[in-house]
């Protein structure tokens, strides 16, 4: 299963549940996203011939994140970039939620572990901008 949540026309994040299939490849994000994110599923015996990519300058304003829930369950609050609550949902093991725009917080509702993926260089202090998060009496969970 696949959720998306937008703000306007803008995509706040993309959720790819533990459970989805497809055959063959699926992007999910336009050619034109900083971040490019894909499903792929091929049969056995299924040659990806070698390849290198081409060194290209690229210039990248937002950053965009990939989590990859490895274990454990969290939830996910979603942010308009101008620090207002959307809406949360809830994260599993094998979930992955692909952030491009917008802001975001995650509660640990179990031991998590995950892997996080993102342009870089990190800037530091630069890189972000912390703001107090929803409260849990407030959240509003789409599932």
């Amino acid at each position: 299963m696949i959720k998306t949540f937008y703000h306007k026309e803008e995509q706040i994040a993309l959720v790819i549940k533990n459970n989805y299939h497809n055959e063959g490849i699926k992007f999910f994000t336009e050619d034109d996203s900083a971040q490019q994110i894909a499903y792929m599923s091929h049969p056995k015996d299924t040659i990806i011939k070698a390849h290198v990519h081409n060194r290209v300058k690229r210039t990248v304003y937002d950053t965009q994140e990939v989590l990859i829930i490895k274990k454990g369950k969290l939830r996910l609050d979603l942010y308009f970039q101008d620090k207002e609550y959307i809406e949360s949902t809830i994260l599993e093991a094998g979930d992955i939620v692909f952030l491009p725009h917008g802001g975001h917080g995650l509660k640990c509702l179990e031991d998590v572990s995950m892997i996080e993926v993102k342009q870089g260089p990190y800037l530091g202090v630069n890189d972000k901008v912390r703001f107090p998060e929803i409260s849990d009496d407030k959240v509003v969970i789409n599932e």
